[in-house]
């Protein structure tokens, strides 16, 4: 199959504000997105979507009719889009608003305003979900690889595992949270742990504890995917369950890539 261009997106772009979309269209064009269909409902993104898909939903987060989150929700349960990238644009900066939309799977968050290069870097993140680039290392065959995926989301867990499997894996088992992961481990043999921080019955801090600390598994490496800053209180501590990496969500596959590069080519 061959390669997508930010020249060769169909964009859907959802904004309720006339001058907003305007400002927003002008800014994809600089960056030679050609294609674009503008719409100010919710109504309207479905009916646009239902009549001629996209490469890639751009959407603000409050309309008349309804929310982002219930778009999102319309495209992920659809099983004719449910693979197309979904970028935020929000002035939105309260936490617990964003979270959900980490949480389902957004490709990226861009602030209301945002810069070129914050567009450009948002468009590739969106890009690389769409192309396929299997990742070639020297220990592993990466169809062989062995990944235990642990999020109590299924929207983000749906994410996640797209991004692995455009990267070549496509040994994949799921858990919910840090319970149903270590009955798994305890029945399976796995060469990468992802998962989730905030999670119930058992968080990532204590899979990563008991991973690291269970003879058997402790040579397992352990990515953390959390929503929260890099600098709060429970991140300044995580590394010292011996978690390998933290990447942060939104799951960027540039990111990530380089991540599992690093972890299993040791």
């Amino acid at each position: 199959m061959e390669k997508l261009s930010i020249s060769d997106l169909h964009i859907v772009l959802v904004e309720p504000s006339d001058t907003q979309r305007k400002i927003i269209t002008t800014l994809l064009l600089k960056e030679k997105v050609k294609e674009i269909d503008p719409v100010s409902t919710l109504a309207e993104a479905r009916a646009a979507l239902k009549s001629h898909s996209a490469d890639l939903i751009v959407s603000a987060m409050y309309f008349e009719d309804g929310t982002a989150i219930e778009l999102i929700k319309f495209i992920k349960e659809h099983k004719d889009f449910c693979d197309i990238p979904f970028m935020l644009v929000s002035s939105e900066n309260r936490l617990s608003k964003l979270e959900e939309f980490k949480q389902a799977g957004v490709a990226a968050i861009l602030p209301k305003p945002f810069k070129p290069i914050h567009l450009s870097r948002a468009l590739n993140a969106s890009l690389d979900l769409i192309n396929h680039d299997e990742l070639e290392l020297e220990l592993f065959d990466i169809q062989s690889v062995r990944v235990l995926l642990v999020d109590d989301s299924k929207l983000a867990r749906n994410h996640i595992r797209r991004v692995l499997e455009n990267m070549g894996l496509q040994r994949i088992d799921e858990a919910e949270n840090g319970a149903m992961a270590v009955t798994l481990i305890k029945e399976n043999d796995y060469d990468l742990v992802v998962t989730d921080y905030n999670m119930p019955e058992m968080d990532g801090r204590e899979l990563s504890e008991f991973i690291r600390f269970n003879p058997e598994t402790t040579h397992i490496p352990i990515i953390m995917v959390t929503s929260e800053s890099s600098d709060s209180a429970h991140m300044a501590n995580i590394q010292q369950t011996g978690v390998n990496a933290l990447c942060d969500k939104p799951f960027e596959p540039n990111e990530v890539r380089a991540m599992l590069a690093a972890l299993l080519s040791e």
